[in-house]
This record gives C-alpha cells, structure tokens and sequence, in this order.
C-alpha cells in the first residue's frame, strides 16, 4: 500500500510529486522484474522530473543576447549550483542532474549503513575547504532512516552551505520525521513517500536496494 497524498501533511518540508509521469516511472522502477539497463534508464528520467520541480524557484537575472535575426533580452540562473550525490546510490542520479544544470558543480560525499547499527557511516568526504555555491543539491535515491541525509545536510551547512535542497526517489515517513526534525529549513522532493520501514530498516513496500539494483551487484528486494 501507498499512503494517499494527505500523508505528507505532518512533513512540510516534503514535497511529494503528484505528477502523472513521476507517478509512472516509479511504479516500473519500484518493479522486481525491472532490470539494471532499463533502472539506471528509470532513475535518469525520474531525477530529471523531480530536479525540474525542485527548481522552480530559482532566481533569474535579465541579460541581454542576439538571436539570428535581432538583438532582444531573456533570463539567466542567477545562482551558483552545486550537486552532492551520496555515494554509492547518489551517483545514479548525477548525469541526469548534470542535463539539466550543465554549469553545476559536483562535489561527492560517500556515506554507508552499518547493518548491525543501521546508522550512517561517514568514510568519503571531497569538499573543497569552503563551499563556493549558492544552491547545493543532495541527491540520493532513498530517504529510509533519513540519517544519512540528515548527517549529510550537517556537513553541508557546517562547510557554509547557504542553502540546501534534498533531491530523492523514494522516501519512508521515518526519514521525513528526521529530516523534518534536524532540517525543517531544508526542502526534501521525492516522487513517493512509502508506507514504512520494516525491522531491517528497508522501504516498505519499497523498491530493494537502490545501489544493488543501480549497478547490478544483487542485494535484499524488500
């Protein structure tokens, strides 16, 4: 089961994509007959969805430009952007990311869950000394426990981050509930929020282990 839109009310950092492709896309990626070639394909277009969304509000300055035929004016970004996928499952989500915001910056954090402890596990962490963006985007594809997000998001904003955005797939209401409570600053958009966790801290129902299924190396389909 799914919980129904009215779910997301006690989270109003969530922002849970209603859209009919989003919708779509994640039924056939959460799929156990879904293989690796068409879930890398599925995790692409889901993050390029999702990132069109969350960035809706980005500020713009006019420039001016030609066209073929005569000079006139648009709009620009006006911010400096910065992507951080969590490693390993984030890196599934910086192509795409990348298509869309071709001027980004991508600085890499590499966390892991303990599977005795099921807590995060910091072991990779390639920022620079101080953050030179504006925007800094966390991608990861599930939000479960919600503690490597919300560890991550503390790194972030302690290296000077003046504003973080979070970028997922799927999400559990136990990761919204941290992440609301450490972050309620930071906006978190996803394509689902999920019914739970189960005992060994998995999605459910869920869509296995994003990293197994993203690279082909097997893993729990709960």
């Amino acid at each position: 089961m799914r919980l129904p839109a009215e779910a997301i009310d006690p989270f109003p950092n969530a922002r849970v994509s209603g859209h009919p492709l989003v919708r779509h896309k994640v039924r056939l990626l959460a799929d156990e007959r879904t293989d690796v070639k068409l879930f890398r394909e599925l995790v692409r277009e889901l993050t390029a969805l999702l990132l069109y969304e969350a960035t809706s509000a980005l500020p713009v300055r006019a420039v001016r430009f030609r066209t073929p035929l005569e000079e006139t004016s648009g709009d620009e970004i006006a911010v400096r952007i910065g992507l951080v996928p969590i490693i390993r499952a984030g890196l599934g989500m910086v192509e795409s990311a990348l298509d869309l915001l071709p001027a980004a910056e991508v600085w890499h954090l590499g966390m892991y869950r303990d599977e005795a402890t099921h807590r995060p596990v910091s072991y990779y962490n390639r920022l620079p000394a101080t953050c030179p963006d504006d925007l800094v985007i966390l991608l990861d594809p599930m939000l479960a426990t919600g503690g490597s997000a919300a560890d991550a998001t503390s790194v972030l904003k302690a290296w000077g981050a003046p504003r973080v955005l979070f970028v997922g797939i799927i999400a559990a209401p136990e990761g919204m509930r941290r992440m609301q409570a450490d972050h309620p600053d930071v906006p978190v958009h996803v394509a689902l929020l999920d019914r739970e966790l189960d005992a060994d801290r998995f999605i459910r129902p869920g869509l296995g282990d994003a990293g197994d299924r993203l690279f082909g190396t097997g893993g729990p389909s709960g």
